[in-house]
């Protein structure tokens, strides 16, 4: 009786100490070679590759409402509930300027990025098969812009977040139509690296 209970300890010991130390950080690349026009944080445009990598924490320990202490919970970019779920900023036909319905996406994200300084994002500008290649990368440029300049006004640091147009060249939705147009008059908010 006195072994069982000297195992019994020891083994809630051992979970204690995994459960406390824990979280998974995972990593992916992805290397596809993507041409169009890219932008630092210090505004300087150039021609080249992107890189998606995302290094990410996937799970981290809360305590709240509705958990217990040391509970696993998931990451907040992965919460398909959250307003950090939304990616995507859908702009009107010849138009770099974020409609209002909009912004409370950019918010979100804004306030996340402001929150996680170690926190990385792309912001890939996009624009429908409408207007010449060379017009369609400065409109995709020109609204990836507009996002990061809201994102910056609402707290998130420039250096965190990279824009880069791809212009006509990766439609969402393919079709040569309006309600295919409206998909692909977009900005999307790809994560780098999450906290």
């Amino acid at each position: 009786m006195h072994l069982f209970r000297l195992a019994l300890v020891l083994a809630s010991a051992v979970g204690l100490a995994a459960c406390q130390g824990t979280s998974t950080v995972g990593t992916v690349d992805d290397t596809d070679t993507r041409s169009g026009s890219a932008s630092s944080s210090d505004s300087a445009s150039t021609s080249g590759t992107g890189d998606d990598s995302v290094s990410s924490a996937d799970t981290t320990t809360t305590t709240g409402a509705g958990t217990t202490p040391g509970s696993l919970q998931g990451h907040p970019l992965d919460d398909p509930a959250g307003m950090l779920a939304a990616r995507t900023i859908y702009f009107e036909f010849d138009s770099s300027e974020v409609p209002a319905s909009e912004r409370p996406t950019i918010e979100a994200h804004a306030r996340y990025l402001s929150r996680h300084s170690g926190a990385l994002v792309t912001l890939e500008g996009h624009a429908d098969e409408r207007g010449s290649r060379e017009y369609n990368i400065a409109l995709g440029e020109q609204r990836a812009g507009a996002v990061r300049q809201l994102m910056t006004l609402l707290g998130a640091a420039n250096p965190q977040i990279r824009a880069v147009s791809y212009g006509e060249e990766r439609p969402a939705a393919s079709g040569h139509d309006e309600s295919a147009w409206r998909l692909n008059r977009r900005v999307e908010i790809v994560y780098r690296v999450r906290e």
